[in-house]
């Protein structure tokens, strides 16, 4: 008998990511790959096969998968965002395919609303509805701008004059392929753009930073130049060794860095010293 032929479902969303330990995609320990015989013996994940205990794929998989009868799934994301960065504003967007599913009559409201009880406070999920195939090319070919805030520190004399030529200006910088990335990225120089549109003194040492930036960015590294890798960098642009502390995505927007709706609780160009500058 000829096998049956295979049957595939897409489900759509978007998922904010409120907490700094939680990879979109299952993250296998880079030594024993997630193998079953040789995790048993990894120093690197001890014998977990896995650096972490869950990712964004496995939580909106384990309760979908459940609904629609299968184990057997591959989630697609609109890029990601490191493990330690969060997903706010709107969300990013993602198809989830599930192959041969056993069931479709889903409620996909009831179900959103499972993942979300039970991932309070680390991962939510927005409007999940049904999808087609041709969304998962879209989603993953789309280039998206994005708007980031970031927590700063600096070490040196801060001039109120540099941050204000800082502010503003869609400037593209170079950036070679940082180290964190170079085993899995091509080892080349990247144009990309930039705009810091909002620098604010949140104590002695520590900025408050809102950036627009074009796809592909590379922003830790576009913060701190990681030794003259990305030029210019903010330590650049403000004379003072800066360092990425904390990031957040805070919008997906368009190629163009245009948004659907302006933020009114962000104006382009606000400097904000307090007293302590």
């Amino acid at each position: 008998m000829n096998a049956p032929p295979k049957t595939k479902v897409f489900v759509e969303g978007r998922y904010l990511k409120h907490s700094r330990d939680l990879p979109q995609t299952v993250f296998f320990c880079p030594e024993c790959k997630g193998h079953p015989r040789r995790r048993k013996n990894c120093e690197r994940c001890e014998g977990f096969g896995k650096l972490t205990r869950d990712s964004i794929q496995e939580l909106v998989a384990w309760v979908l998968g459940k609904a629609f009868g299968t184990r057997k799934q591959k989630f697609h994301g609109a890029g990601r965002e490191d493990v330690d960065v969060r997903m706010l504003g709107g969300g990013r967007p993602f198809v989830l395919e599930l192959l041969n599913p056993k069931t479709t009559d889903v409620d996909l409201a009831h179900w959103e609303a499972e993942i979300n009880q039970r991932n309070e406070g680390r991962l939510e999920i927005r409007g999940l509805h049904w999808t087609e195939k041709a969304r998962v090319r879209v989603i993953k070919e789309s280039k998206h701008a994005k708007r980031y805030g970031a927590r700063v520190r600096f070490e040196g004399d801060l001039d109120p004059a540099r941050v204000t030529e800082t502010l503003g200006e869609r400037r593209v910088i170079e950036q070679q392929t940082p180290s964190r990335v170079a085993h899995r990225r091509a080892d080349k120089i990247r144009k990309r753009w930039v705009e810091y549109t909002s620098i604010e003194l949140l104590e002695p040492g520590l900025l408050d930073i809102a950036v627009l930036t074009e796809h592909g960015t590379y922003v830790k590294e576009a913060v701190s130049g990681e030794g003259g890798s990305t030029t210019p960098s903010l330590s650049d642009l403000l004379g003072v060794t800066c360092h990425c502390e904390e990031l957040d995505v805070l919008e997906i927007l368009a190629e163009d860095g245009q948004a659907q709706e302006e933020d009114p609780q962000r104006q382009r160009g606000r400097v904000s010293f307090g007293t302590g500058l």
